[in-house]
């Protein structure tokens, strides 16, 4: 799979996200599967955060890895009312008790709250010198966002994007890639599959002998500074999923998708989930 530079370190074009994972035991069996089988399909970098099922996602990410960390580059976020001075190594250790680890590659705050960007800075950057943490980077923010936040250290933005949320194209996806900037795609197949029955992306797909959800990541990874980090429960999807980075979208592929979902004409309010 190929792969690009994130916080100093290789790692996939895909991912694995885990929004909604923990929320049911029934299914944490099959969770923690998915997530080992898609580490041994070469998507070694995991998405998680404390949001997620109030910290379930990340126990079912710890269980995952088990045995298997040094393998992984694992990413958590901070939920904003933790981001203080005193509330990011609190919120940190928990994380790490729930992933098991003792150290978290990349550390993101996961939108904007009340504490002043400085000292969320501060407590991250606290965290990556006493090796809490390999990096530290954002979610959710904009191009003032970042412009405010100012700093080089910065790793990563990770922003919701995809062929029906493209309004990052119009100047936040072009700034980042200005200030070699990596971008992750969270939802990159939208949700509820409402997307994926587009007839243009069902025709595309059809011509590729691929799956509209295969399409829309190989669409997504066109952008070589983009990485994909779509959820996935069930084997056959994994695989799919992992598949998707062998898929090469031609000219007229991108034409026909631009046509039946444009790109965007002016700035757009950042689309959040």
């Amino acid at each position: 799979m190929r792969t690009l530079e994130l916080a100093g370190v290789q790692v996939p074009i895909i991912g694995q996200g885990t929004w909604r994972m923990g929320e049911d035991r029934s299914a944490h069996r099959n969770e923690v599967a998915a997530l080992r089988q898609g580490i041994e399909l070469g998507m070694t970098l995991i998405d998680t955060a404390e949001m997620y099922a109030e910290g379930g996602a990340e126990e079912v990410v710890g269980e995952a890895i088990s045995g298997l960390r040094d393998q992984v580059f694992l990413v958590s976020k901070v939920y904003p009312h933790n981001a203080s001075r005193k509330g990011i190594p609190q919120a940190c250790e928990r994380s790490l008790r729930r992933l098991n680890t003792d150290y978290i590659d990349l550390y993101l705050l996961h939108w904007r709250g009340q504490y002043p960007l400085e000292e969320t800075v501060e407590a991250f950057e606290r965290l990556r010198e006493e090796g809490k943490i390999g990096r530290w980077g954002v979610s959710n923010f904009d191009v003032d966002d970042l412009q405010e936040l100012a700093a080089p250290a910065c790793a990563t933005n990770q922003v919701l994007y995809n062929l029906e949320e493209r309004g990052i194209e119009f100047d936040l996806l072009p700034w980042c890639e200005q200030q070699q900037l990596p971008v992750m795609a969270y939802c990159p197949i939208g949700q509820g599959g409402h997307m994926l029955v587009n007839s243009t992306l069902k025709q595309v797909a059809a011509r590729h002998e691929a799956t509209p959800a295969q399409v829309a990541l190989a669409w997504i990874l066109r952008q070589d500074s983009v990485i994909a980090i779509p959820k996935a429960v069930r084997p056959e999807h994994v695989t799919l999923n992992a598949q998707a980075a062998q898929l090469k979208l031609e000219a007229t592929d991108l034409e026909a998708l631009d046509h039946a979902f444009h790109a965007p004409q002016r700035k757009q309010r950042l689309a959040m989930v």
